[in-house]
């Protein structure tokens, strides 16, 4: 995932977590702000919790791939927070529980979207 398609401030992580809205499943938690930008960007929170640290990068891997696999209306800050239960899980199973998160919190892209981006 590019740069510019990452949340990478302390200071954006927590206005997201303060002003944002949630939305939660048994995998995953999805905290949600508008940006005002032109791009979606996304932050991953693992906490120790989880697992080794070995654990805990795998699943950011996987949750970066995932949302990559998943196309997201622009404008967006979102932070998601894995579960202890997530590390237990496929990457299919995550994918499917992001989706999920993302389509009830109305930033899935449409095909209208998907078109002018490219």
């Amino acid at each position: 995932m590019q740069r510019e398609f990452r949340l990478t401030k302390s200071k954006d992580f927590s206005s997201v977590q303060r002003k944002g809205r949630s939305q939660a499943n048994r995998l995953l938690i999805l905290r949600v702000l508008n940006n005002g930008l032109s791009v979606s960007r996304f932050g991953f929170s693992v906490g120790r919790g989880v697992g080794t640290a070995v654990t805990r990068n795998t699943l950011k891997r996987r949750l970066r791939a995932a949302v990559q696999a998943i196309p997201v209306s622009a404008g967006w800050d979102v932070v998601v927070i894995a579960r202890p239960t997530a590390a237990s899980h496929s990457f299919d199973e995550l994918r499917t529980a992001l989706e999920q998160l993302l389509g009830r919190a109305g930033l899935l892209a449409t095909e209208a979207e998907e078109a002018l981006e490219k």
